[in-house]
């Protein structure tokens, strides 16, 4: 293995930290900002817009560039927009250092994963991905309980100063170690979507979309839901984040073997059902139980549900790349634009249940969504194999 490889996925673990640690910080920087926790939710969903965005729009744009100063200029781009929300005096500036964050996050994740292919060869395409994806894994397990950890000590601030300092030394890092002139292929928007025609990927781009909407509708606001719900103190927050992050690197690394033995479609579905399940009990639980209990529930819950919810990202990728193989560059990198659209709809749609409902209403609303993943992956999977029959009859 290259090891330079690793540099990139510090890479994504420093920018995917941003994206998961808002959880934790939205009722701090909802008082100090003098809103409500539902809009400071507008935050995440900036930022996941701007990712969402960024990653197609930026790349079709600098394609062709030096991939060395693209990765670094878009990381010191994110350094500046970290600094800008730690030095922000209003909701707005925080709002504008979202989308500069985003789209610079965007840019840097479908860069790295190009050029980690370049690096790797293309016999080693999955596994140079998979290792710089691996840095968004290690955001959830890791990243995000220490922000939220430098939160309880310095402040929401502290958060972003921290994440501005480790931005800095991987630019730094990456400057240093990756090679001159290796340059992009320059590939116009309608080339880069052109890949959703392709037979299994539209489908399995919308059960990306749901599942990621449902999830993130208990996610993002995980405080709330912890505090006001559950009755657990904000010092619960970095325990509560630990525990779903390890779930996610077990959930994370045991995909794999579990797709390869035993399907990554019988993967997917066991995580969509897996997910209504976590839904269900975590509204039901925050209804029925005392506050003690409901409190020991969420705590209990939180490590299956890490396992569950991140046994999903990489059986989907194997599932999305096995529809197209030749331009699974491309279908990555619109699978993950799927996932942060996602993120995005799930935080303003949690928002929303949050104005109008209580926080341990959230997951009622939240098992809608994998519901429909199921009936979209099902009648996916039905038209793939009509589509085989024909193409054996003729």
């Amino acid at each position: 293995m290259d090891k330079r490889l690793i540099w990139l996925a510090v890479g994504s673990f420093t920018m995917s930290t941003v994206g998961f640690v808002f959880s934790s910080l939205l009722p701090s920087i909802a008082a100090d900002t003098h809103t409500t926790i539902p809009r400071a939710g507008h935050l995440i969903t900036l930022f996941a817009l701007s990712y969402a965005i960024g990653a197609p729009l930026l790349s079709a744009l600098a394609g062709a560039a030096d991939r060395r100063r693209l990765l670094v200029a878009a990381m010191l781009t994110f350094v500046v927009g970290n600094c800008i929300a730690a030095t922000s005096i209003s909701f707005a500036t925080l709002l504008f250092a979202q989308i500069v964050m985003g789209m610079a996050s965007g840019l840097f994740a479908a860069t790295a994963q190009a050029t980690a292919v370049s690096l790797a060869g293309a016999e080693h395409r999955a596994l140079a991905i998979s290792i710089v994806v691996g840095g968004t894994t290690f955001a959830v397990a890791l990243g995000a309980p220490l922000g939220a950890l430098i939160a309880a000590f310095w402040g929401w601030r502290g958060t972003f100063g921290a994440i501005a300092l480790l931005g800095l030394s991987c630019a730094a890092v990456l400057w240093l170690r990756l090679p001159r002139g290796l340059s992009g292929t320059k590939l116009t928007m309608s080339e880069r979507f052109g890949a959703i025609g392709r037979p299994g990927v539209a489908s399995s781009l919308s059960v990306t979309f749901l599942y990621l909407t449902g999830g993130f509708m208990i996610i993002s606001y995980l405080a709330p839901l912890a505090i006001d719900g559950a009755g657990l103190s904000q010092l619960a927050l970095p325990g509560l984040l630990l525990a779903f992050g390890v779930g996610a690197v077990i959930g994370n690394l045991s995909s794999g073997y579990l797709a390869d033995r035993l399907g990554a479609t019988r993967v997917v579905t066991a995580s969509l059902i897996s997910a209504l399940v976590v839904s269900l009990m975590i509204a039901t639980g925050l209804h029925l139980l005392t506050r003690d209990l409901a409190g020991l529930l969420l705590i209990g819950i939180m490590v299956p549900w890490g396992i569950v919810g991140w046994a999903f990202p990489p059986a989907q990728a194997s599932r999305i790349v096995g529809f197209a193989p030749e331009v699974a560059h491309l279908t990555l990198s619109l699978n993950a634009s799927a996932i942060y659209l996602g993120i995005a709809t799930g935080t303003a749609i949690g928002g929303r249940v949050l104005e109008n409902t209580a926080a341990a209403d959230l997951g009622f609303f939240a098992a809608l969504f994998p519901v429909a993943s199921l009936a979209v992956l099902y009648a996916g999977l039905r038209s793939h194999r009509r589509r085989l029959a024909t193409v054996a009859a003729e």
